[in-house]
């Protein structure tokens, strides 16, 4: 019995220097670098329900451009405008970037969510050392949730028509 419990640890020890010994797998972090283009400028995606937001974040003043327009004028809702400064506010870079997106698709809502995905994912590429900041508030995650679809015979997703006996 006892031949066995050793064979047994002197596998598990086996395995244990496995994961620690040079066997080609990376065991750390991953190291993210700094992406920008010829520009200076750093570019992603952000999406949310059925709008697709193309976000480049360079440095400047501050100043939101949105399909050509300023985001005054194209979120007239302060509570949208807070939406796409949240991931500035949290890493507090308010007036260290110009954020310019093209967005499409959805509504105002889902466009506004769109670009707060985007631009956080634009400051990681610009600014690593931001992951960090970011991740735990939930802006580098991709909202997941859409329209459910109508089904066959049915009024809409799922209600149905109303029910008669005769």
């Amino acid at each position: 019995m006892t031949d066995v419990t050793q064979e047994a640890a002197t596998g598990f020890d086996a395995l244990k220097g496995l994961a620690t010994s040079d066997n080609g797998y990376d065991n750390s972090a991953p190291v993210y670098e700094k992406k920008v283009d010829a520009q200076g400028r750093a570019y992603s995606t952000g999406k949310r329900k059925n709008a697709i937001a193309r976000v480049w974040v360079m440095p400047g003043t501050g100043k939101f451009t949105i399909n050509g327009k300023d985001q005054m004028q194209y979120f007239a809702r302060e509570i949208l405008r807070m939406m796409i400064a949240q991931p500035l506010v949290v890493c507090g870079r308010e007036t260290e970037f110009d954020v310019v997106c093209t967005v499409e698709g959805s509504g105002l809502s889902g466009q506004a969510g769109a670009i707060r995905h985007g631009l956080s994912h634009a400051l990681t590429h610009y600014e690593p050392a931001l992951r960090p900041v970011l991740k735990p508030h939930g802006f580098l995650t991709r909202d997941s949730r859409v329209v459910e679809r109508k089904k066959y015979g049915r009024a809409k997703a799922r209600k149905s028509f109303q029910f008669s006996k005769r």
